[in-house]
């Protein structure tokens, strides 16, 4: 092991902290005698779900249920140790928990709650090399307690704790700000592209068919020779090169793509694989799993994307998926067959840039929450290691990350 920051120390887990098991020994365990009282009964799901601080719960005991299980005071780390091993939270009151939770409660003296529920978060792989697979995964007491931890003096927890607290909320605004820009693109997204919600001075909207918007692209593909393959991602993700570039063969047909087309694949059309091909994926193939369509003059390429990217879209659509909706499979003839009521060029271009104003402030924000979450990391595992020291007589230490918030 490397040698440990001056003042600092390798403590046991057990020597931080109390290290209890919880319980829960009703049998059968979903009784309904022992629950729906007045007693959080927090499982493994609601640490998982939890972050930080574990502010909620999904289930409760009565009094009855409170004998047969455990209880944790507020201010217990509380840690899982089956199925997903290692997620952690700080409880901000009095919980229950069954057998798959243990409670991790810091001695005053020598643990800062805070501190330590972090040196645990990078300790979440270590543990879960160490668990023993049975029915499904778990660890033990006999795997916590003697946990090794390079522990420094509590004054210098407590200032760890502190600068890391500030850059928690700092990410937790970003995600505030992230998810009510979400917010309110779906508030305009269903109204503009519905026409529930019109801009003023535009004509009437008119029924019209897919095949009107879009027509199939067959360009022949370079079969026989080494070319490069595209591929669509699920859930909207766009369009992608494939890792690996391939030897076409008579047998397989594959065709040209043009920046610009409208692609998606067959099978995977209602899980939101589709997508318009970027510019530097110019002249790259697919077989017919993959089809590839141009747009005619009465279509906005950026709102039909958006038109099709919407929930209420796939849910009309399922009917098309051929062999039902586990199959989910969607033919050119079956898109092409679809019809919607279509606005004006013109209104069409103008929601576009609305919407796309829209996914560029939730993109901005996006990137702005990974850097923290990024910058984070990196300062934990300096700040945790001791290989970046913290200044104990600096009320404002230079670690802040308010400054990265937008």
């Amino acid at each position: 092991m490397n040698k440990l920051p001056a003042g600092w120390k390798l403590s046991q887990l057990e020597e931080l902290a109390t290290v209890e098991r919880g319980k829960f020994s009703a049998r059968p365990r979903n009784d309904p005698k022992f629950f729906d009282g007045d007693v959080p009964f927090v499982q493994t799901g609601d640490v998982s779900a939890a972050g930080t601080y574990l502010v909620s719960h999904k289930q409760t005991l009565n009094e009855l249920g409170k004998t047969v299980s455990k209880t944790f005071p507020r201010g217990s780390i509380l840690i899982t140790i089956a199925a997903n091993i290692g997620e952690t939270a700080i409880t901000t009151y009095e919980v229950a928990c069954p057998d798959s939770v243990v409670a991790i409660i810091p001695k005053p003296a020598k643990a800062h709650v805070f501190w330590l529920k972090k040196v645990l978060e990078t300790l979440k792989d270590d543990l879960d090399s160490k668990a023993t697979q049975n029915a499904q995964k778990n660890i033990n007491l006999e795997v916590l307690r003697p946990l090794e931890i390079v522990t420094p003096p509590i004054e210098e927890q407590t200032k760890i704790a502190q600068i890391l607290s500030t850059w928690d909320k700092a990410i937790a605004t970003s995600e505030r700000l992230l998810a009510n820009s979400q917010q309110q693109k779906q508030a305009l997204l269903e109204p503009l592209l519905s026409g529930s919600k019109r801009f003023a001075g535009y004509p009437t909207w008119t029924r019209t068919a897919f095949s009107k918007l879009l027509t199939e692209s067959r360009l022949p593909g370079s079969n026989g020779e080494i070319a490069k393959k595209i591929t669509v991602k699920l859930y909207g993700k766009g369009v992608f090169a494939k890792d690996e570039k391939r030897i076409g063969s008579e047998s397989t047909k594959y065709y040209r793509r043009r920046a610009g087309q409208f692609i998606y694949s067959k099978l995977d059309f209602l899980n939101g694989a589709f997508g318009i091909i970027p510019e530097h994926l110019d002249g790259y193939e697919s077989t017919l799993d993959l089809p590839a369509f141009d747009f005619s003059e009465l279509v906005e390429p950026a709102w039909l994307l958006q038109y099709v990217s919407r929930e209420e879209f796939y849910t009309a659509q399922l009917g098309l998926a051929n062999g039902g909706r586990k199959a989910r499979r969607v033919n050119p003839a079956d898109l092409l067959g679809i019809e919607i009521l279509l606005p004006s060029l013109p209104e069409q271009q103008k929601i576009a840039q609305v919407l796309s104003t829209a996914d560029a402030e939730i993109a901005n924000l996006q990137a702005q929450l990974d850097k923290l979450k990024l910058e984070k990391k990196a300062l934990m595992q300096q700040l945790l290691t001791g290989k970046r020291r913290v200044r104990l007589d600096d009320e404002e230490e230079d670690m802040a990350p308010i400054r990265r918030v937008g």
